[in-house]
């Protein structure tokens, strides 16, 4: 569990920028690969309008097609919401589907988001399915999922506080994930701290070098243009080695 969290302040200002953006700025200071820590199969978000979410993770297993599961832990969903309210928030609740493939039944509805949404979770991300979207939207409580379905089945948790893997990425419970339209970010704990400083100078770096001098093609030739874009990304990597001391790129 991460001890060490991000003021809310921060938090605040990274869901300003959409998930691409803190990706560019994690690329950037983090030791890691850059290809893991991200969804590696498509997401779909339920609420878009809503913009990006940014919390530390919850983790839950579920597998609605098991009826044994509510029998051998009637007091499960009581036990794990214990879990859930003992986390400080924003929290994101990552749900893993076993049934997957199958879509059996949904973990989220209307009574699930409300209850959730009052111990401090801003949304979910879902291997699986949801339902009462209208009702979810309307308690503020934001989801990426796979697809929606009409029932929840026996839909209870099973595991809780675990590592869980969704679209083809594992999640530890306290790590923070950055979640939009786009997917979701993972940020391994070291990478916390400097995470908006990079993603605000990326977002500052675009705008001020290779943007600008795109759009400023009109009435130019194919040569000018070329060139121009090419000094543009000459400077943009000279800024982010300037700056952090390894290659940007965009």
């Amino acid at each position: 569990m991460n001890d060490r969290r991000l003021p809310h302040s921060e938090l605040l200002q990274l869901k300003r920028w959409n998930t691409p953006t803190i990706y560019n700025g994690w690329e950037i200071i983090t030791k890691h690969d850059r290809t893991t820590g991200f969804n590696m199969e498509e997401t779909k978000d339920y609420m878009p309008q809503m913009g990006p979410m940014v919390g530390y993770a919850v983790t839950v297993q579920f597998e609605p097609s098991n009826p044994d599961h509510p029998k051998s832990n009637p007091n499960a969903w009581s036990e794990y919401r214990k879990y859930v309210a003992s986390v400080p928030g924003p929290k994101i609740v990552v749900v893993q589907d076993l049934d997957k493939p199958r879509v059996i039944g949904a973990f989220w509805g209307e009574v699930n988001s409300n209850m959730h949404k009052a111990l401090g979770c801003v949304g979910t991300i879902v291997d699986g399915a949801i339902r009462d979207i209208d009702e979810m939207t309307n308690a503020g409580f934001k989801a990426l999922a796979r697809r929606m379905c009409v029932g929840h089945a026996y839909s209870t948790p099973v595991r809780w506080g675990i590592e869980v893997e969704v679209f083809g990425c594992k999640v530890q419970p306290g790590q923070l994930i950055h979640a939009d339209k786009h997917g979701f970010l993972v940020i391994p704990q070291e990478d916390e701290p400097r995470l908006l400083e990079a993603s605000r100078f990326m977002d500052d770096n675009e705008c001020s070098t290779v943007i600008p001098a795109a759009r400023s093609a009109a009435g130019r030739s194919s040569e000018d243009i070329l060139s121009a874009i090419d000094a543009a990304g000459a400077q943009f990597g000279q800024n982010v080695q300037r700056k952090f001391g390894s290659a940007g790129e965009w």
